[in-house]
Order: C-alpha cells, then structure tokens, then sequence
C-alpha cells in the first residue's frame, strides 16, 4: 500500500488537493503541519474548517494545547499510528503537509547516522533543564553544535536534548550526520510547482484574508488566556509579528507587510528542502488535480 504525499509551500493549494484525492480514495487525510497541531490556533495557521474538509476526516489537527511544546518525535509517534491502522483498513493514507521535517519524520529511517537512545544522558540533560532552564540548555547546544542549534527553538527541548545526545553518544554533531534517506513505506510525492509571482500574490491574499478574519483579535483571545511569546506555537509565522506589534504599538499595515515578506521567505526555505526529497514530482498548476495524482498513483510513479 502506498502512501499519498500532497506537501510543498504554503497557499500552494495542498488541502484543497488533498480533501479531492482523499474523497476518490474513500480515504483520509493525516496533516503534516507544524501549527495545526496546536488547539487555539486557527485563523493564523490557515486550518481548514468542516467545509473545507468536505466530511473528510482530518488527523494531527488540534491534538496538542497551545502551551505546551510539541516536537517531531510526538509527532511521529502519533501519525504513525495512525498511518498503520488506514493501512491494515486497505486505506491509502493521503499525508498533507508544509512541514518537510514531519514528513520526512514518516517517509525515513531518519536515525540520525545510527545513533540509539541513552536514558542515562537523556536524564541528565533533564535535570539540567529543570536546575537551570530551558534557555541554559539550548546555550549549551548552541556552544556545541551552532549549526543544528539554529534550526530549533529554546522551547523544543526535546529535540534540544535529543541533539545534545547523539553529540554525547556518539561524539558527532547531528548538523555534521547526513541520513541516507531510506524509506520505510512505498509512497507517491507530489507538490505544485508555481511560478514565484503566483505564489507570492497566493500568499499576499491569504494574508490579507487572515486579517479578514480576525487574526489580531485571535493573538489577543490567545494572550488573555496567557499564551504568550514564551510557548513555541506563538514563535509561528503570523503570530510572533501580531504578539510584537501589539507589544510595542506599532502599525498593523506595517506588521501586515512584515507577515507577507516572513511568509514569502518562509515559502522559499519549503520549496529548497523538498526539492532534495527524493522522487518528488512537481506538478504543473494546470495539472494539480485528483484525477492527475491518482492516475501517478495507479501507474507506480
């Protein structure tokens, strides 16, 4: 059974994609989202509402409460399960997703160059956490390992830890490991390959349709329930900006430009990292519909 994979930029269509090829499959649909895992967080993150999943079902949407930290790891415990049981139903999961470490998470023995777990060092980093603090732990990662240090943030500390693991285990920074990107289930891969203008007026009218829709009033809902800058999901693109401009005043066109510019350079860092996917086939506009994929899908592309 292969697995349906619908990823690429954001405002590149993936959901409405997805809901399409999951209703020709009698399927389901396992979001790849880094943000709409979290509960709260709706108009900002673009989670698809009950109509737009046209009575499909949805997983990894709303599984985790905004203050807490939520990690690649959880999130590949959870997805896979859920994966194997549409599997053993003789269900084509249809994975969806911007969030290129998730999928790769599902798709890869991502083993980080064959390192296990040690619970005697990961203990230790938890004492360490609970002693002196979150951001004492992402400085020690920092001093050792800069390059992966960068790529996370202070409140992932699992990943914090794993990475200061794998440095004690095996004496090798996890920025220096390159996996070999071997898959654990057959799978099909697609992603729309606009052209950058497209994308970018894509992304400047979904933008302007957040505000639409009530983001500044959404960050405050958030900030009176004490969601605040401290919790990892209100580092997401969207929110941090609101959360700066209602801290220190400044002009919500300003911020509005801001969002569409952190946006748009977010969107080239997606389309960087899944160009290195293996076997990705990118799809022309015109061809970014169900009868398309399916037909990539039945011919074992």
């Amino acid at each position: 059974m292969k697995l349906l994979v619908i990823c690429g930029a954001t405002a590149s269509g993936k959901t409405s994609l997805a809901v399409d090829c999951a209703l020709k499959l009698n399927s389901q649909v396992i979001s790849a989202d880094s943000q709409l895992v979290y509960k709260g967080l709706n108009v900002g993150t673009a989670k698809p509402t009950a109509e737009e999943m046209r009575g499909v079902p949805h997983h990894m949407i709303d599984v985790a409460e905004p203050q807490c930290n939520f990690s690649v790891g959880d999130y590949k415990e959870q997805a896979k399960k859920i994966i194997n049981n549409l599997i053993s139903e003789g269900k084509t999961p249809v994975i969806c997703g911007g969030t290129g470490f998730y999928i790769n998470s599902l798709l890869f023995d991502m083993s980080y160059g064959g390192t296990g777990a040690d619970e005697k060092v990961r203990q230790k980093y938890a004492k360490i956490l609970e002693r002196e603090g979150k951001e004492y732990l992402y400085g020690l990662l920092s001093e050792r390992d800069g390059e992966t240090a960068l790529k996370l943030h202070p409140n992932d500390v699992k990943r914090v830890i794993r990475a200061l693991e794998i440095l004690d285990v095996s004496g090798k920074k996890k920025s220096e490991m390159r996996d070999s990107l071997t898959p654990v289930y057959d799978y099909l891969a697609v992603a729309v390959n606009y052209p950058r203008a497209e994308l970018y007026s894509r992304i400047e009218k979904r933008v302007d349709e957040m505000f639409k829709r009530g983001l500044v009033e959404e960050v405050k809902g958030l900030l009176a329930q004490g969601i605040d800058e401290t919790c990892q999901c209100m580092q997401a693109i969207g929110y941090k900006e609101v959360l700066n401009c209602l801290k220190n005043g400044d002009n919500q066109s300003t911020m509005r430009d801001i969002i569409k510019q952190n946006t748009r350079r977010y969107a080239k860092r997606q389309i960087t990292f899944f160009k290195k996917m293996p076997n990705l086939v990118w799809l022309e506009p015109q061809n970014a519909n169900a009868d398309y994929v399916l037909n990539l899908l039945s011919k074992g592309v």
